[in-house]
């Protein structure tokens, strides 16, 4: 059995191990918003956050993941129901075309822009790496650099980042 914290909340799967994360994260548990792009760790339409850092779902063993702390995008707005600043720049840039991408585009981006909270475009070039089939690469920057004005402002005012 391994038993996780995901979005605050712990649970258990008494499944094979080796099973990825991203199976027991939609088939038992009912969490639908991370996605299956590739299946190999490409694509990041499964990005979640393990103890605070991005990572591909599809190709983390649900093993991997015992008593670590685990976020999905159903679990990135605050308890009181605020969106992150990245969800905000998403909603305000209109972001999404089709949206199969866009949990793994922001989760990968909450991680980014914790290292890199005052990107340039280089910096969302060179670390940037999901990808999005419908080509929004050019509102995702904006959404990006959007989403760290956010950021700061909430930081400078003792706001949730």
């Amino acid at each position: 059995m391994t038993t996780f914290r995901i979005n605050s909340k712990t649970v258990s799967f008494d499944g094979d191990g080796d099973t990825p994360l991203l199976w027991v994260l939609r088939d038992e548990l009912r969490m639908t918003g991370t996605k299956f792009g590739c299946g190999i760790g490409q694509c990041g339409a499964c990005t979640v956050h393990i103890n605070g850092q991005a990572q591909r779902s599809c190709v983390t063993p649900v093993a991997a993941v015992a008593n670590q702390a685990i976020t999905t995008i159903e679990g990135l707005a605050a308890a009181d129901d605020r969106l992150h600043p990245v969800q905000q720049a998403w909603l305000e840039l209109d972001v999404p075309q089709c949206g199969y991408c866009q949990a793994g585009q922001i989760m990968a981006t909450v991680d980014f822009l914790k290292r890199f909270p005052a990107p340039s475009d280089e910096d969302i070039d060179n670390n940037m790496t999901n990808l999005c089939r419908c080509g929004t690469y050019a509102r995702i920057r904006k959404a990006i650099h959007r989403a760290a004005e956010l950021s700061a402002a909430s930081s400078s005012t003792g706001a949730r980042e």
